[in-house]
């Protein structure tokens, strides 16, 4: 009974390590986006992003493309998420497939975190190189710490070409160029071999013994200790030894052939410079704002103000990177992606130029299915129910002005 014993608890331990082995080499494609599954109110009341630019919808491996705009920081932050004092401008992407080149906010490069401060607005751009060739969604993101990763408005790009004939060359402080896609390679493999080999050694040796129940049954017995030989004590005390020796051993050798280093850089780069806009001659007060559930309409009560020269009309409503257009004031002209873009979603009870001096209030709709299919309906069910967003207006001459507005949503079911 005991062999038995033995012989299924030895089994159920290969078939356990067979099972762990082989779900570390398997790698399914991935294809789900994470800007659905992310709270409405974190994309709505947090980075707002707008003018975006991807340079390119078609990319050959070793080509570079840029993704650039705008973003504006939230003044009214959630208090739930933690104030971007600490971020990092990245890129959404599944996986390796393009690498970064460089990042700029305000025309400064930006490798490591920023400070951004609420209720400003940045310029930013990205220079993204392919490498691995395939239809990828592309996406704006920024990492804030104790926030998480907060996703932007993203498209879609084609990579050609082979991955085999993608290289990433790079000029050390020696002077000397390398490839760091294929750089050493064959060192890290093997040391990626011998780690793992010793490490199944090691398992294998305590593999061979009573496992499982057999052990269990001698820890209820009060035998535990005779489990451990002192031969076993000697081999764990080998191993131990031979493993700080091979570290020591490979840390002087590896400083002896590279005696030029520098530390990965960390820190913080405070003072980003933001974008320094015109004088706002437009305010705005939110009245009320519903969200009428049947028909995927957000209905807003404005009183609107213009303290300008030029009489303006309202364009453009964004919120959570998707864009509601009137197409009597202002169309897309920059290839937006379709999804996230309503080019007849702005819909104003009167939207005839608003004169210098005068106040009107107005009813603006924005309707389309992506309130639904981006989840920003959501929104109704949450304990803090706050819309927030940018209103574009234009004058005669196609002249700009942006304004945020928020207010409560409250929800209709009729």
């Amino acid at each position: 009974m005991k062999l038995i014993k033995d012989k299924v608890a030895k089994l159920s331990f290969v078939a356990l390590l067979v099972t762990v082995t082989a779900a570390m080499f398997y790698a399914p494609t991935a294809s789900a986006h994470g800007e659905k599954s992310q709270a409405a109110f974190m994309r709505m009341r947090t980075i707002h992003w707008f003018d975006l630019n991807w340079s390119k919808d078609t990319v050959a491996v070793n080509d570079t493309m840029t993704i650039s705009g705008k973003f504006h920081v939230f003044a009214g932050w959630p208090e739930t998420v933690d104030k971007p004092e600490i971020s990092f401008l990245n890129i959404g992407i599944p996986g390796p497939v393009f690498i970064r080149q460089g990042s700029w906010i305000g025309g400064q490069l930006v490798p490591r975190s920023v400070t951004l401060e609420l209720g400003e607005t940045y310029e930013f751009k990205v220079l993204l190189k392919a490498r691995r060739p395939g239809d990828w969604h592309v996406h704006t993101m920024m990492n804030v710490k104790g926030g998480g990763p907060i996703i932007g408005p993203g498209k879609w790009v084609t990579v050609t070409g082979t991955m085999g004939s993608f290289t990433n060359p790079v000029t050390t402080l020696l002077g000397d160029t390398i490839n760091l896609e294929t750089y050493n390679l064959s060192n890290t493999y093997f040391w990626h071999a011998f780690w793992y080999g010793l490490g199944l050694v090691w398992v294998g040796y305590w593999a061979r013994k009573p496992i499982f129940v057999p052990r269990h049954i001698a820890m209820e017995a009060g035998k535990a200790d005779s489990l451990i030989t002192a031969g076993d004590r000697k081999v764990a005390l080998g191993f131990a030894v031979g493993t700080i020796a091979i570290v020591a051993f490979g840390m002087s050798s590896t400083n002896a052939a590279y005696p030029v280093t520098t530390p990965l850089q960390a820190g913080l780069l405070r003072g980003m410079k933001p974008i320094e806009l015109p004088a706002r001659t437009v305010n705005v007060k939110v009245e009320d704002a519903t969200y009428r559930v049947p028909g995927r309409a957000m209905q807003m009560t404005l009183t609107i103000t213009n303290n300008g020269d030029s009489a303006v009309r309202l364009g453009e409503f964004n919120t959570a990177g998707v864009r509601f257009l009137d197409p009597k004031v202002h169309t897309d002209e920059t290839g937006y992606p379709d999804d996230l873009l309503a080019e007849e979603g702005l819909s104003v009870s009167d939207n005839s130029p608003i004169a210098p001096g005068t106040s009107r209030t107005v009813q603006v709709t924005a309707s389309d299915a992506a309130w639904e299919v981006y989840r920003l309906a959501d929104l109704i069910y949450d304990p803090d129910s706050r819309f927030a967003g940018l209103l574009f207006f234009f004058d005669e001459a196609g002249n700009r002005q942006m304004v945020m507005v928020d207010a409560p949503l409250i929800p209709t079911f009729i």
